[in-house]
């Protein structure tokens, strides 16, 4: 047997993809996430390709209009367009969520790897100790607080979400790979001599994709959402538009009588996280083994 031979993935795993794809197929709640999931990346891929929404921040004299052909949710108090400032909000958030799950996924699955990788060794007791010490701090209390802290650094609002929103997914990794290190494929690898760096990031890490999936939805949601509320705080967007920050504008047009910016920034969030919640749902449904084993038995 040589090297090449024990680079693959656990069968289980293998598996596990087709059934998966299978069974979320016959959720229909998950198609209709995803479905919503997709409309919203479109609307932020159009204004990423400047085909609408580039008008966000526009000022005329239309103020507090409501809902008309020209303008589809009304205008705000100083006649900007509310239909294209939802619109750039709505790529704000693809964008926060993109780039905090992405580090937050790097960080979480890496060190949790070698965490679960060096089970019992000082490196996974340093680890954990750090994980506790992160977990015990109230969330929004430390995310604010790093925020706050670097509120002029244009990345204070994603630092301060990545430096928490790891330490999720690395426990989740960690149980994980302790699993995977004593299974078959992996001793073999071991035995041909190959690296312990080669084992964990070749061959044990990938068969850990489908945990990988779920927690990156589940925190790209949470990022969005705690990006809403830390720009509602002053906290998060700056040089921008959010949804957070036309709820937080809203509040002087509610008293006024005006309610078109709160409800169309609420209503844009709401649908987000119903969607998304949607198919992270079934996502999870279909992709965690112990829930996944039942599908035959239900074929």
């Amino acid at each position: 047997m040589n090297h090449t031979q024990t680079h693959k993935i656990n069968p289980f795993i293998e598996g596990l993809w087709s059934r998966s794809w299978a069974q979320f197929k016959r959720d229909k709640l998950g198609l209709f996430g995803l479905t919503v999931v997709l409309l919203y990346f479109i609307i932020a891929l159009g204004v990423w390709l400047n085909l609408w929404g580039a008008n966000w921040s526009d000022i005329s004299n239309h103020f507090n209009h409501s809902p008309s052909w020209q303008h589809w949710f009304g205008t705000n108090a100083i006649g900007q367009d509310i239909a294209s400032r939802s619109i750039q909000a709505t790529k704000v958030a693809f964008e926060v969520g993109l780039v905090v799950t992405f580090f937050s996924c790097c960080f979480g699955v890496v060190l949790g790897a070698v965490a679960g990788f060096y089970n019992g060794q000082w490196i996974d007791a340093v680890l954990l100790w750090l994980m506790g010490i992160l977990d015990s701090i109230p969330f929004y209390l430390f995310v604010a607080a790093i925020a706050f802290a670097m509120q002029d650094h244009p990345l204070a609002m994603h630092i301060a979400m990545i430096s928490v929103f790891w330490t999720n997914i690395a426990r989740i990794i960690r149980s994980e790979v302790m699993m995977l290190k004593q299974l078959e494929f992996v001793e073999a690898a071991q035995a041909v001599g190959a690296q312990q760096t080669t084992v964990l990031f070749r061959h044990i890490i990938p068969n850990t994709n489908h945990l990988i999936i779920i927690q990156a939805t589940l925190i790209f949601i949470s990022a969005i959402k705690t990006e809403v509320i830390l720009s509602f705080l002053g906290l998060g967007v700056k040089n921008g538009i959010s949804w957070g920050l036309m709820i937080a504008e809203s509040t002087n047009d509610i008293q006024a009588g005006y309610f078109n910016n709160f409800v169309v920034a609420s209503t844009f969030l709401f649908i987000l996280v119903i969607g998304f919640n949607y198919f992270s749902d079934a996502l999870q449904d279909a992709l965690d083994p112990k829930l996944n084993t039942n599908y035959d038995k239900q074929k």
